[in-house]
């Protein structure tokens, strides 16, 4: 299965058009989305295909999914929140069945012990299955999640403060064998979107362990 992920920087990034140009270039499985706005729900007249949008209270983008084939509505799982007056709204993560791969897409907090705590609250929602939790982890340094493997791209994904860049963008597979994994160039949002081949995991590479990840190189954002 071909995933892409995109964080598309809600109302001053990617527009409709750009993401109906990137699915029908790299023709994805399915296309994860981060702070999608009400204007993404335009996509299916684009490019045909199914569309699931979960819009978070209080905010004007919220997370969304779209593949070419169809597939069970989506369920919101409510994340762990700071109880920190003033703070931003719970979070929530849109967690999609796919055929026998269950996928988590996310956009966690930016606190690094609150968006660990979140990450261990959709594992165990997940309960062991085939699994990607794959989206914008806001995450610095390395993650670990017990029977979790970090198999997604390594180069950086994002420019923080448009200076440094950082490796925001991630997936962590359970259960799952990952042949491809790499991060495609800038577009429109200060994100690159990030592009994975993922294929449940037989026996004997689950008794192998965690395969190599071939990684591919950067092929331009259109290509």
């Amino acid at each position: 299965m071909k995933v892409v992920s995109w964080n598309l920087l809600r109302l001053t990034g990617a527009a409709v058009e750009d993401v109906a140009k990137l699915i029908d270039i790299q023709k994805p499985d399915m296309l994860l989305m981060q702070e999608a706005t009400q204007h993404m729900e335009a996509l299916p007249g684009l490019v045909g295909g199914h569309f699931y949008r979960l819009s978070w209270l209080g905010r004007i983008h919220g997370l969304a999914v779209w593949s070419p084939t169809h597939f069970p509505r989506p369920v919101a799982l409510s994340l762990p929140a700071s109880r920190l007056p003033g703070r931003l709204p719970r979070r929530r993560a849109q967690i999609i069945q796919m055929g026998e791969i269950t996928f988590a897409n996310v956009h966690l907090s930016h606190g690094q012990l609150l968006n660990r705590r979140q990450l261990a609250r959709i594992a165990a929602a997940l309960q062991g299955k085939p699994s990607a939790i794959i989206g914008d982890y806001n995450a610095v340094g390395p993650v670990f999640l017990p029977g979790f493997a970090d198999v997604g791209p390594r180069e950086p994904t994002h420019l923080s403060g448009n200076v440094m860049p950082v490796r925001l963008d991630r997936c962590l597979a359970h259960r799952l064998v990952c042949s491809m994994a790499d991060a495609l160039d800038f577009g429109p949002s200060d994100h690159r979107p990030i592009r994975l081949e993922l294929r449940v995991a037989d026996s004997n590479s689950a008794a192998e362990g965690p395969l190599p990840i071939r990684k591919a190189r950067p092929r331009g954002f259109y290509r």
